[in-house]
């Protein structure tokens, strides 16, 4: 049987329970597969922090440049980067989608276009208000380039250049620029390269990792720097994404992704053993079960026993639900509903009778899935928000990637003589009382010189 942890939250011991597995799903919690932590030891001739790493590399490639990304990708993805073949030629992009495997072009556009229509449903528009004599307006612009990191380490992930290039498209950013590993699932996958033909995406750069994330913020010979980097990675590529915000913006900083289900005794325990294990399948991937019905979790122990056995990635997604995973009894429906928005999860899944009713008392997730016909995988892949969502917490203050996110939003001011006469006054006192007196010279000039 699975061992995953219990936590009856009526028991004395349940708060330290609890607050360390908010500490293991926080970007401080530092989670990095055994091979990295060798990797970080044999680059650097020490055993460096996550951060520590992170924080050379970007410094290198700042510095450096290209030589520095050339210097990381042979000695953490074994990759002989050289000038010629950082960026993938036209002509094996269009040698990807004519190659295509039947069926994923099609796919792709099915895809893209459901997602395209919400991004667009949701899109800013230029609000004008006009009062007398002034005009007070907000303008949005798209971002002018964009930086988008494609994970390719155990998988290849053409759903994440959908979920991020689809918004910043609908937002009409005009140049986006992809990164990703130099790996069979990275930028040598043929999947992920008919995919960026097909969404009209010209650059794929063979670099992935701080590295890429560093050479995106500061520009390297052969790729130019960007105005936003976004998209997912490990815990080397959030960190390097936090210490580059400034030189340029990040969608977020995300931890290991998670989903928490919300349950009560009228759940199948199939379907929620079934959820859980698919955010397993992320390993790493935290997956919480939290019910006021105690006979549940047994049931969801049992039937998570028996799909692991069929499949695959089994055994990874065991790995990560013993060392990531829950099942968490409260005492009460409403105190579930509270420790859900304590949690104040990534994905929330909500398999009750009254889902609706808890899914409006929840404000803090990233995304909500109501009701039994409503997987995390939905949102994974097509339903119209981006996947893209914060993690550890962060739901509290943050939210997910959209096409809103790739906008500049811009004051635009206007006022004619009349309309500074009336407001001028107000200006030169606010500017008096703050001990700025040009400011309100600027002012006094324009009145004086009106008849």
């Amino acid at each position: 049987m699975v061992a995953l942890r219990r936590i009856d939250c009526s028991t004395s011991d349940a708060r330290e329970a609890l607050a360390a597995l908010r500490r293991q799903l926080s970007l401080g919690g530092e989670v990095v597969s055994d091979r990295s932590r060798d990797l970080t030891r044999a680059v650097f001739g020490e055993p460096l922090t996550p951060r520590q790493a992170v924080e050379h590399i970007c410094r290198a490639v700042a510095e450096r440049g290209l030589p520095a990304v050339q210097h990381f990708s042979r000695f953490l993805d074994k990759f002989d980067l050289r000038a010629e073949n950082l960026r993938v030629t036209a002509e094996e992009l269009a040698a990807a989608h004519v190659a295509a495997r039947p069926g994923l072009l099609p796919l792709v556009r099915r895809v893209r276009q459901q997602l395209l229509a919400f991004q667009l449903g949701i899109l800013h528009q230029d609000a004008v208000l006009r009062r007398g004599q002034h005009e007070l307006g907000l303008r949005y612009r798209p971002l002018r380039r964009v930086g988008i990191h494609v994970p390719g380490g155990a998988a290849a992930y053409p759903s994440t250049l959908l979920m991020t290039a689809v918004p910043a498209q609908a937002a009409g950013v005009a140049e986006l620029a992809v990164v990703a590993p130099p790996t069979p699932f990275g930028s040598n996958n043929p999947d992920l390269l008919a995919v960026c033909q097909e969404l009209g995406i010209r650059e794929v750069y063979r670099v992935g990792g701080a590295q890429a994330i560093a050479a995106l913020a500061y520009g390297i010979e052969g790729l130019p720097r960007v105005d936003m980097i976004v998209g997912p990675g490990n815990l080397f590529v959030a960190l390097a994404k936090r210490h580059v915000y400034g030189q340029v913006g990040i969608d977020m900083v995300a931890g290991p992704s998670e989903v928490i289900v919300l349950a009560d005794d009228s759940a199948r325990p199939d379907f929620l053993a079934a959820d859980l294990i698919a955010q397993a399948e992320h390993a790493p991937g935290a997956s919480f079960l939290i019910t006021w019905h105690a006979p549940l979790l047994e049931a969801v122990a049992a039937e998570i026993e028996a799909q692991l056995a069929r499949l695959s990635r089994g055994d990874l997604a065991r790995a990560s639900l013993e060392q990531f995973g829950a099942l968490i009894l409260a005492p009460s429906e409403h105190a579930a509903v509270e420790l859900t928005n304590d949690f104040a999860p990534e994905h929330l899944h909500i398999q009750t009778r009254a889902a609706s009713l808890h899914a409006e008392r929840i404000d803090r997730a990233g995304a909500i899935f109501i009701g039994p016909y409503s997987p995390v995988a939905v949102g994974d892949y097509l339903a119209g928000p981006s996947h893209v969502l914060p993690t550890g917490g962060t739901a509290r203050f943050a939210s997910g990637l959209s096409a809103n996110d790739f906008l500049r939003r811009q004051s635009v001011i206007r006022f004619d003589a009349a309309a500074l006469q009336q407001v001028g006054p107000d200006v030169m006192a606010l500017a008096e009382l703050e001990s700025l007196p040009g400011h309100a010279a600027s002012v006094r000039c324009r009145l004086e010189s009106l008849p």
